[in-house]
């Protein structure tokens, strides 16, 4: 039988004192009663479901790696005087002092505070909540790409202060580069130049650069705010990660691929609030929201990835037999992007599911964008002389021209610029799913055979999209250009985008990508901010929210863009 409200809160305090007595025992065994841990990170918490969710905090005496038991707590209120699940958790340096715990027995829809604590340390207290077991609507916070030498984490802070539910994270929560590599530039002036100062390599390595990111103090507000569903990309261990390796992995001066993978995951696990299986490389799972949303969070980076093929090589850059090697890599139906078993593994996580909306929650850009090579070939150049601009814009108002004209009007030229088989169509970034078509189309085809409303969520890019999900007709050309879901892709929380590296004004990228791309609807091709998503049973609808500045403490932040997806 169980206990009665009344007798189950007294055996909760009645527990919390015999706690608080056995830890300041053990406290005093660590070096007496003025020594205490310290929780110099602050609390976290991940990856809820109806009657659980993860804890996460770093507790570690300031002068020892000492070993020591925590204990956790999880209360309806602020003051920790109504204990719904307490335990005991150890700190220690096999986990660099990072602890995480899965907090059970909790209700369905419920706000918590949790908090850790040995004697009379604690760490501060978070707020959290667990998944609803039916709900008529649910909000997401999704973000991706946050560079902390880049700048202030802003958006980390705007999320913080809104009304979302739940955090999702796409990926790039941390950057891999030496303190004057990527995004540096304005690093020490703003205080926020990277540590350690080398490139990540080893576990220790790791371990400190998620220990300075989780130092800030925007992220600690975040965290301590609400739960956040998370993934990696490919920052986490090294820069265009695949399955094998890395463009930012050298074998030869860098040592092995696996030793450094294994690395990066460990202290990936042991710093994120995710929960932890046996095998640490398999981190796609599935959150279930009642009937409304079915929530899968996929690994596009490591478990399944072929390596990605060069653009250059694809449009006939790099020479015919470079050539010939790309275009039979990239037509080629066995190509991954999520490896067999995840594919299988998603199929019969969308056959099973009766909810409203089948929400992927993943790195990399979905939709697709496709460039005729006419296009691809003049701006896929490293000469930025005058000369070279000038054709790259002379291409592409050539093709928006010809776009534009009507059918019966248009030239020889003008049509053999809109004739596929004479200037195909090819996605520009290869690291995204337009490098892996065969996987694509089998994704998108399963969600339409089984008759899903289908939404995408995305990062990496670090600019912000909304696009059509279409079939490209690789097995069946009349499906050619059918519908399947709308993908809507977050800009990053700091890492810069477009702007900083194409050689033209926004508005003209802005009407280039727009005016090019056929699935695509919307582009913002220059700002920092976050995508906050809401799900009901009639429609899905993004918001981007855009912040003016990461280069101070002080912004504002306005709705940039809203689209709504009914299915």
């Amino acid at each position: 039988m169980s206990p009665t409200p009344r007798r189950r809160d007294f055996i909760f305090q009645l527990a919390a004192v015999s706690a608080a007595l056995g830890g300041t025992a053990a406290l005093s065994g660590c070096g007496g009663d003025d020594v205490v841990p310290e929780f110099l990170y602050g609390v976290a918490s991940g990856d809820p479901l109806s009657d659980r969710v993860i804890l996460w905090t770093h507790a570690r005496y300031p002068d020892n790696d000492a070993t020591f038991v925590l204990r956790w707590e999880v209360a309806e209120d602020a003051a920790f005087s109504r204990l719904v699940s307490f335990g005991d958790v150890t700190a220690s340096s096999a986990t660099g002092h990072a602890v995480k715990v899965d907090a059970t027995g909790l209700a369905p829809g419920r706000s918590y505070f949790y908090r850790f604590r040995l004697g009379s340390a604690h760490s501060p207290v978070g707020q959290t909540r667990t998944l609803p077991s039916s709900a008529a609507e649910v909000s997401f916070a999704v973000m991706s790409c946050s560079n902390y030498p880049a700048g202030y984490f802003n958006v980390y802070a705007e999320v913080a202060r809104s009304d979302v539910q739940f955090a999702l994270h796409l990926g790039d929560y941390l950057y891999e580069y030496e303190a004057t590599g990527y995004a540096s530039a304005g690093a020490a002036a703003l205080g926020r130049s990277s540590q350690p100062a080398n490139e990540l390599l080893t576990l220790a390595d790791y371990r400190s650069r998620h220990a300075q990111y989780k130092s800030d103090a925007d992220a600690k507000t975040l965290h301590a705010r609400m739960p956040m569903i998370a993934v990696w990309d490919d920052h986490e261990i090294a820069n265009d990660a695949w399955k094998d390796g890395a463009e930012n992995h050298s074998p030869a001066t860098e040592g092995s691929w696996a030793a450094r993978r294994a690395a990066a995951l460990q202290a990936y696990h042991e710093w994120m609030p995710i929960r932890t299986g046996a095998d640490t490389a398999r981190i796609y799972r599935s959150f279930n929201i009642g009937n409304l949303v079915h929530l899968h969070m996929l690994d596009t980076r490591l478990v399944g990835r072929d390596e990605q093929i060069s653009i250059g090589a694809l449009a006939g850059l790099a020479g015919p037999a470079a050539q010939a090697a790309a275009t039979a890599a990239y037509a080629s139906p066995t190509r991954q992007m999520l490896g067999s078993e995840q594919q299988a593994w998603l199929q019969g996580q969308l056959a099973g599911s009766t909810a409203t909306w089948q929400v992927l929650g993943q790195q990399v850009l979905m939709g697709r964008m496709e460039f005729p090579v006419s296009v691809l070939s003049a701006l896929n150049s490293t000469d930025t002389s005058p000369a070279a601009v000038a054709a790259g814009a002379a291409a592409v108002t050539a093709y928006l021209t010809a776009k534009a004209t009507p059918a019966a009007l248009r030239t020889p030229t003008q049509a053999a610029l809109l004739n596929p088989a004479l200037n195909p169509l090819l996605g520009y970034n290869l690291d995204a799913w337009d490098g892996y078509l065969a996987a694509r189309e089998t994704l998108l085809a399963t969600a339409r055979q089984l008759g899903k409303k289908l939404v995408t969520l995305a990062g990496d890019t670090h600019n912000a999209w909304h696009s059509n999900l279409t079939l490209k007709g690789l097995a069946n050309p009349a499906l050619a250009g059918v519908k399947v879901g709308e993908e809507f892709a977050t800009s990053s929380v700091s890492s810069p985008g477009l702007e900083s590296y194409l050689p033209l004004p926004t508005p003209q990228v802005k009407a280039i990508f727009e005016g090019v791309v056929d699935d695509l609807n919307w582009i913002d091709a220059s700002r920092r901010g976050f995508l906050k998503m809401r799900f009901t049973a009639t429609e899905a609808v993004g918001e981007w929210v855009f912040i003016d500045t990461i280069a101070s403490r002080n912004y504002t932040a306005v709705v940039g863009h809203t689209a709504r997806y009914t299915g």
